[in-house]
Parts: structure tokens; C-alpha cells; sequence
């Protein structure tokens, strides 16, 4: 399958993001494929942030997945009260680790299907856990930075996840996947800020379809 060509937008897109990120790694703290998972659950509606905050203590609390899978849900809702959603997460932490000691012999799953089948984990969760802890592009995790970006990048115009995800992946090819996401999410925090963009350092400006149509005089 061909994608973009040797000077074509989403190429200078990532080429623009690589420069400016040279490394870059998720923000999320942690030591083992589920302490992400954890961590990815509590991160919906939740910034890093607060997640590497509630975090701390919690993997030190618990340290294994049976650990979770037996304690009394009053304790690690008490634990995450600080996340948005607490209560939920909560439960999806203790029944995504049950399931994961009956079904899946205590290893959090390494495929999409399988992982969509745990309590609370949707496509983007999957995505971060797939790509972050097992290093496979499956697909894209689409956040409101990824989402927002995009468009005014002209990369889609949906504002349904699904559809974004879809647009992208068909945009660039599956080793650049995991890539761009990291990029495309620090760069939503640090300069494409929803209600304050930085356009005038932006380094991709001179690709960006909204700047283009409404800013550039």
C-alpha cells in the first residue's frame, strides 16, 4: 500500500514533529504492562498528571494483579478518589484484574480483541497498552489533542474517534503509528493548546489547513 509521497503534507508532518521531539515517551509512570493498563484506565478524563500523582502510592499499595483482584473495592476507590470517574475506575480495575487471573492466566492480554474484551478498556486504552507495553502498532489512540490536531491539519474532518483513528491509519504506515500519536498528543499540551494555540512558533504552520484559511494574513 502506498502513502504519502516524498513531498507530500503528512509527510512534512511528521518529519516537522520528529525535529522537534527527537525522543519522547509516554507521560504516564510505570513498571509492568498492567501498572499501564492501571494507569491508562485512570487517565480517561484525568490528566497525567494527577494519574503519575494517584499512581504513586497506589502501586506501591498494590503491587501484583491478584492484589487487585482481592481488594475490598472501598479501598481502591478510596485510593483514586482524586480521578475523575473514580468510582467506576475503580470497579474496572478490580474486575479487569479478576478477569485477567480467570481468563487469561494472569498476563494482561497482548491482542486487541482480547483486550477489548476487559471491563472499561475501549480502542484508545487498547492502543496505549498495545503499543507502550508490547511495542505493537495496531492503531492509533485518539485523544482530544490527536482529534483536535488532525483537523485543523486537515489530516480528517470527523470529530468521531473511530473515524480519525481511520483517516490517520490510512494516511501513514503502520511502523509510524505509535510515533506520531506521542508526537501529536505532546505537541496538543505544549503548542497546539486547545484554547490558547501558540501559532505564531508553530512548526507546522505552514501545513496546517486552519492557520492557512484563517489566520494567515
Amino acid at each position: 500500500m502506498t502513502f504519502y509521497s516524498e513531498k507530500s503534507k503528512e509527510k512534512n508532518i511528521l518529519e516537522a514533529l520528529n525535529a522537534y521531539y527527537p525522543s519522547i515517551k509516554i507521560a504516564l509512570n510505570f513498571s509492568n504492562v498492567w501498572e499501564l493498563l492501571v494507569a491508562t484506565i485512570l487517565s480517561a478524563q484525568c490528566t497525567d498528571e494527577r494519574v503519575n500523582i494517584i499512581t504513586k502510592d497506589l502501586f506501591v499499595k498494590y503491587t501484583t494483579i491478584p492484589e487487585y483482584a482481592n481488594a475490598p473495592l472501598e479501598e481502591i476507590t478510596y485510593s483514586i478518589r482524586s480521578a475523575g470517574l473514580f468510582r467506576s475506575k475503580a470497579g474496572y480495575i478490580k474486575k479487569s484484574a479478576q478477569k485477567i487471573l480467570k481468563n487469561y492466566s494472569g498476563h494482561v492480554p497482548k491482542t486487541m480483541s482480547e483486550l477489548l474484551s476487559l471491563p472499561g478498556v475501549a480502542r484508545k486504552t487498547a492502543n496505549v497498552v498495545l503499543y507502550n507495553g508490547y511495542g505493537k502498532n495496531e492503531g492509533i489512540a485518539v485523544d482530544t489533542h490527536v482529534k483536535r490536531i488532525s483537523n485543523l491539519l486537515g489530516l480528517t474532518e470527523s470529530e468521531n474517534p473511530q473515524k480519525v483513528e481511520k483517516d490517520l491509519l490510512s494516511l501513514y504506515p503502520r511502523e509510524e503509528w505509535g510515533n506520531l500519536n506521542h508526537r501529536l498528543v505532546q505537541y496538543g499540551r505544549d503548542i497546539c493548546i486547545a484554547r490558547r494555540p501558540k501559532c505564531e512558533i508553530c512548526v507546522l504552520k505552514k501545513e496546517c489547513a486552519h492557520y492557512q484559511k484563517t489566520l494567515q494574513k
